[in-house]
């Protein structure tokens, strides 16, 4: 019996659950050790894995009361990280680079390479970054490497107000 019983304690300590080690000891022991003997252990020990693996609850807030979304109040808004980004409408394709409009939406932007390549997104970013006064560094493409509706952020530090006046200048001019 105290083989048995050993045993039966060995494989609490590997970490087994409650129904393996019935199962193991139900077969070697042929029955002699009863669930009585062990009960207290399991219990302590189910209890404690138990605990460790449980789900967090969900939150029951309804879908109404949760936050939505902020949409960005123009084409140029703040990152959550605290730098721009520019909302543009890619022309590729066109005989000379200009900022074609300035919309609440997007910033048209005619681009003179053609959309094969990425050339029209590197020049895009060239473009950009001589029109806001800022190094190429400064002005990377963050979404829409394959379509005409595109995210650029500017990591300089530089205002909202700023970058719309720089691009209404060379819309306008």
């Amino acid at each position: 019996m105290n083989h048995y019983k050993s045993m039966f304690l060995h494989i609490l300590r590997r970490g087994f659950n409650r129904t393996q080690a019935f199962t193991l000891c139900e077969r070697s022991c042929a029955g002699v050790v009863s669930s009585s003997v062990f009960g207290d252990q399991l219990r302590n020990r189910r209890s404690r894995s138990f605990s460790q693996t449980k789900m967090p609850k969900k939150d029951k807030t309804s879908k109404s009361a949760q936050k939505q979304p902020e949409t960005p109040s123009g084409p140029v808004y703040t990152l959550k990280d605290g730098e721009l980004a520019i909302a543009i409408h890619a022309k590729p394709g066109a005989k000379q680079n200009a900022v074609t409009d300035v919309s609440s939406e997007a910033v048209g932007v005619a681009i003179a390479a053609p959309p094969t390549d990425g050339e029209a997104n590197a020049e895009l970013v060239r473009y950009l970054a001589k029109v806001l006064e800022l190094k190429k560094s400064e002005v990377m493409l963050d979404k829409g490497s394959k379509s005409r509706e595109k995210i650029i952020k500017v990591t300089a530090s530089i205002s909202k107000v700023e970058v719309l006046e720089r691009l209404k200048r060379e819309a306008a001019g």
